[in-house]
């Protein structure tokens, strides 16, 4: 019963968020049906023992713990995308990166802007955000369904450079407090899988929406679509290319000597540099810093939602069952950590939830075997992006349904060929390159 309970409390958050209940509600509604069914007391005062676990206890730990630790972070990481879209050096870098591509090549186009931008530091939403409008001129003057629109920038930002060695997103940086690694961890292997899933991925796309042509799709063109604003003058691309670097750089400099701690200087000196090269280009800075804030907000309280899930999860009796059947896993250690990891951020929509609610339980177990840490970051870095993008990931909601306007049934399945299958198919060839030595 505790089983079904934790897995129908997952398809039950993965229902209520296609059906598209706010994830600030459906997580601890879900929550809640997990504890009942695994005979867990909903309030503290009604354990038999203090401290015995509770829904409200566990879910407000999981919640408020997730905050605590990654709210600077998210706050630094969505002011600096926030200003790097104000100045227009986000467009500057994107429009540079598709006129020097063309119409011809919209898709390749799209994927790269989304890549520079997210391996640059900006926050996976605002790249969403600000490409989003370029994709739609380039897939109307290149004729291609606009429901492929949001896994072509899904391709390009949460998979092959959001887990990638030296990646200033969270992803690359939440195992380096368990691990005690760098961001640069398994750095031979991760080239290999960043440019296998960019490649497969790529022409896969690209498969897909040939073969949707052909059966007679096309471009439709909606009122709302948003316009690029062609009469804006926006900064140089080299110079808006330099807070991506400042950030790159400061990053590696001070990983040593702060661990974690320095991407929070790292993404505000992105700021601070954005608006020293780009001063002149902003239209309205206090609103960017006010909307980057509350963006923060909002995003990782979408986020602690689904770890606070987790964290009743966590709780229960059939979850240590699963973790002990995952860590008993025949084979490479490495199998029983990806799998583990990928499956609790399915439970809990999150690739950066999943991490932190897995690697404190698996670290140390690891660790004690002898794993190599750096091949364990590098394999549990690329399974969290797995499946993370089921249908009730903060990301795929806000992608999908707040930025493109399509329906799950329209858009989903190319997202979840890109961001589900890919990753899956990565990791798996991680763990036989790093079981073969390669990086260790």
């Amino acid at each position: 019963m505790g089983m079904i309970g934790m897995i129908g409390g997952l398809v039950l958050l993965i229902y209520l968020t296609v059906r598209g209940v706010n994830l600030l509600i459906s997580a601890p509604l879900t929550a809640i049906f997990v504890a009942l069914l695994n005979k867990i007391p909903l309030f503290p005062q009604l354990t038999a023992n203090e401290g015995d676990p509770n829904f409200l206890t566990n879910y407000m730990d999981g919640f408020t713990g997730f905050v605590s630790s990654w709210y600077l972070m998210f706050l630094a990481g969505a002011i600096f995308g926030k200003v790097m879209e104000d100045s227009g050096a986000a467009d500057a870098v994107a429009k540079w990166v598709v006129e020097k591509l063309g119409v011809k090549k919209a898709i390749l186009a799209v994927v790269a802007a989304c890549a520079i931008l997210t391996y640059g530091g900006v926050s996976l939403f605002v790249v969403a955000f600000s490409v989003y409008p370029m994709a739609v001129s380039l897939f109307r003057e290149g004729h291609y369904p606009r429901r492929f629109i949001p896994a072509t920038i899904a391709l390009g930002s949460v998979t092959f450079t959001m887990t990638s060695a030296g990646s200033p997103e969270i992803q690359n940086w939440i195992p380096i407090e368990y691990l005690n690694t760098t961001p640069y961890a398994g750095w031979e292997v991760s080239i290999i899988i960043a440019v296998f899933m960019a490649i497969s991925g790529y022409y896969w796309l690209k498969y897909l929406i040939r073969k949707a042509v052909a059966n007679g799709e096309t471009f439709t063109h909606r009122d709302t679509d948003p316009v690029v604003d062609a009469s804006r003058k926006l900064p140089s691309p080299m110079l808006s290319m330099i807070p991506l670097v400042v950030v790159l750089a400061l990053s590696l400099l001070l990983h040593d000597a702060l661990g974690t701690s320095a991407l929070i200087i790292a993404l505000t000196s992105g700021v601070v540099a954005t608006f020293l090269v780009n001063w002149k280009y902003f239209q309205n800075i206090s609103e960017a810093i006010s909307e980057g804030t509350l963006g923060a907000i909002i995003a990782i309280a979408n986020t602690a939602a689904v770890v606070g899930f987790g964290g009743v999860v966590k709780a229960t009796e059939s979850f240590q069952t699963a973790v002990d059947a995952m860590t008993s896993i025949p084979g490479s250690p490495l199998i029983g950590g990806a799998i583990a990891v990928a499956i609790i951020a399915g439970l809990t929509g999150s690739s950066s939830g999943g991490q932190t609610i897995a690697l404190p339980l698996l670290a140390p177990h690891y660790l004690d075997m002898g794993v190599n840490a750096e091949a364990l970051h590098r394999t549990v870095a690329i399974s969290s992006g797995s499946l993370d993008t089921l249908p009730q990931g903060g990301y795929v909601v806000t992608t999908i349904r707040s930025i493109a306007k399509e329906s799950y049934k329209d858009a989903y399945p190319a997202m979840a060929a890109m961001t589900v299958v890919i990753p899956i198919v990565g990791v798996i060839l991680a763990i036989i390159l790093f079981s073969f030595g390669i990086g260790i």
